[in-house]
């Protein structure tokens, strides 16, 4: 068949091919008839399911909804109480996983109270006020008179030449400017004319003797020697002595200057060798002897302390240099801190007798907050903090390091005291207004950053400051009660009737000093979870149950319904339509 479309142009088509198109038209007709019931099958079995499911699920409420003889608005009205606890389950719910996040840990008391031979016995650093001994009274050149004649020709020609002074007395005079009251130097101070010293040998070579400061000690009612149980330290204030402490081979890294300076260890010092090391995450090592290091005791009291005789003379004070308060500070630490002496510290002052009884605070750590992130917990592990200059991570050695990297940056060098490798300079007379002000700069920029980081947050929590020096997850701290009473020293020996004392050493003034624990056994804290996955889960449980009924079996009963009870419906709903 021939047919002349409308435009002029002929266009063939054959009857068969009309035809497939007709019967084509037919098939299109009953597919959309046959997709057209398996849809109304589709929703008939979706209705009936959800029908089934209301009537017969857990979840409070619900079956109100699914019930098709009452009127409209009471399926409203329950539908708007639905909405309602489900409102309220999210902002429950939401409130809980925010204390979660970012308040995971509780720092509270431990289950039992701790012995004290399970913690070390504090380490004791103790600094003379007396900076430097004369050798030949009246013959050399004192701190103030050096001092005097350095501020008046400053004044006048900015050009510090003293005549009648060593090379040996200038050293001194130099070191002294490091060590005295620095409060006093001047921004603009120029630096004196003189090689580059090593602070440490200066003030080594200007120590009052041992022996005569320290003029007895007394180690768990054992008398002896006091050079065998302390050691030379370097500190902000000078050369002092510290007892119980690490030796510095085990504090610093070995490319420190203090690492090269350690000295040899004390006899106390060589028993840890045979037991593994103290940590204080790990403590003692189980097995381990009474006798140990760093050392302990069994008990509290008196007995079982340190006792010392300190000895100064009168004849020997400086006080252009330390100011009217002479004596000695002493500082108690943890046996792996470094002391930082003009931070914290107790006065002994000369003729008195001064008691210090220490009861130990320590922070522990339960397993579970090891896995969150330190942010989270607000403490580091030993492992997870790595320090430039130090082997052992703790809150003060890290604040020392900050310090002195900011004082390298603010000033170009470091104190003689701060931790540092060989290649660092160090800071000389012109730059000890600098680095004196560096830490209360240092402090105000924490401050502020962490000030600017808040805004708005209200909450310090979580905020990482540019030293990043949140405390060790275990800690231990030495908190004090101190009494002290006259100790006449000359009255005694009058008494006694020893007149060859006050000879032997004339102008000497002497304190006496006794630590020990206060009591036996102390109460400990522990960092644990507040809100771990369990708890969470138990909270928002008791919030869906308390609002709506549900549980992890509601959800499987919604599952069910909605899955294979959906698929059973439609198959039997489809054999029904075909019969």
């Amino acid at each position: 068949m021939f047919v002349r479309s409308k435009s002029g142009i002929d266009t063939s088509m054959t009857m068969a091919e009309c035809d497939v198109e007709g019967n084509s038209a037919g098939i299109d007709l009953s597919t959309k008839k046959k997709k057209k019931r398996e849809g109304s099958v589709t929703c008939k079995g979706f209705i009936t399911t959800y029908h089934e499911y209301c009537e017969n699920t857990s979840i409070h409420g619900v079956q109100y909804l699914g019930e098709r003889e009452r009127p409209l608005r009471e399926r409203i009205f329950w539908l708007f109480v639905f909405l309602i606890s489900i409102y309220g389950c999210s902002t429950l719910i939401l409130s809980a996983y925010t204390k979660w996040t970012e308040t995971p840990v509780i720092v509270s008391f431990a289950e039992k109270s701790t012995p004290v031979w399970s913690i070390p016995f504090p380490a004791v650093t103790v600094c003379s006020e007396t900076k430097r001994v004369l050798k030949q009274k009246g013959k050399e050149t004192t701190y103030a008179d050096l001092y005097s004649q350095f501020s008046e020709e400053m004044r006048a020609s900015r050009l510090f030449k003293p005549q009648n002074v060593s090379a040996l007395e200038m050293e001194e005079f130099r070191t002294l400017l490091h060590v005295c009251n620095t409060q006093i130097i001047e921004e603009d101070m120029p630096l004196i004319a003189g090689d580059d010293l090593d602070y440490f040998d200066v003030l080594e070579r200007m120590l009052p003797q041992f022996e005569r400061y320290f003029f007895y000690c007394r180690w768990l009612s054992r008398f002896g020697e006091c050079e065998k149980f302390f050691r030379k330290t370097l500190t902000e204030e000078g050369i002092c002595y510290t007892f119980n402490g690490l030796r510095a081979t085990e504090i610093y890294r070995e490319d420190t200057y203090q690492y090269r300076h350690s000295g040899e260890p004390l006899e106390m010092e060589n028993i840890s060798s045979r037991h593994p090391p103290w940590t204080l995450e790990s403590g003692y090592a189980h097995g381990s002897e009474v006798e140990t290091f760093p050392a302990r005791v069994l008990s509290a009291g008196a007995r079982s302390g340190i006792f010392l005789a300190l000895q100064s003379f009168k004849q020997e004070v400086d006080y252009a240099c330390r100011g009217p308060v002479q004596g000695f500070k002493v500082l108690l630490h943890a046996p792996d801190d470094v002391p930082q002496v003009s931070k914290q510290f107790v006065r002994i002052p000369m003729g008195k007798e001064v008691l210090i009884a220490v009861k130990p605070s320590m922070i522990t750590m339960s397993s579970g907050i090891a896995e969150y992130h330190p942010i989270r917990r607000q403490c580091f592990l030993s492992h997870e903090r790595s320090l430039r200059f130090f082997k052992i991570y703790t809150e003060s050695n890290c604040q020392l390091e900050c310090l002195a990297n900011f004082t390298l940056t603010k000033c170009g060098c470091v104190k003689f005291s701060m931790p540092r490798n060989m290649d660092m300079p160090v800071c000389g007379e012109d730059k000890i207004h600098c680095y004196d002000r560096a830490e209360r700069q240092l402090l105000v920029r924490e401050f502020k950053r962490v000030r600017a980081l808040n805004a708005g947050r209200g909450d310090s929590r979580g905020v990482e400051s540019a030293c990043n020096c949140m405390p060790a997850c275990t800690s231990l701290v030495y908190n004090t009660e101190i009494s002290q009473a006259n100790f006449d020293l000359e009255e005694m020996l009058l008494a006694e009737g020893d007149t060859d004392f006050l000879q032997e050493y004339p102008g000497s003034q002497m304190s006496r000093l006794s630590i020990y624990f206060k009591q036996s056994q102390f109460i400990t804290s522990k960092r644990s979870e507040l809100y771990g996955m369990t708890e969470f889960l138990a909270n928002c449980g008791g919030i869906f149950g308390l609002f709506m009924g549900f549980s992890i079996l509601s959800m499987v009963e919604m599952i069910y319904h909605f899955t294979l009870r959906l698929f059973t419906n439609l198959k039997r709903l489809v054999k029904v339509q075909q019969k």
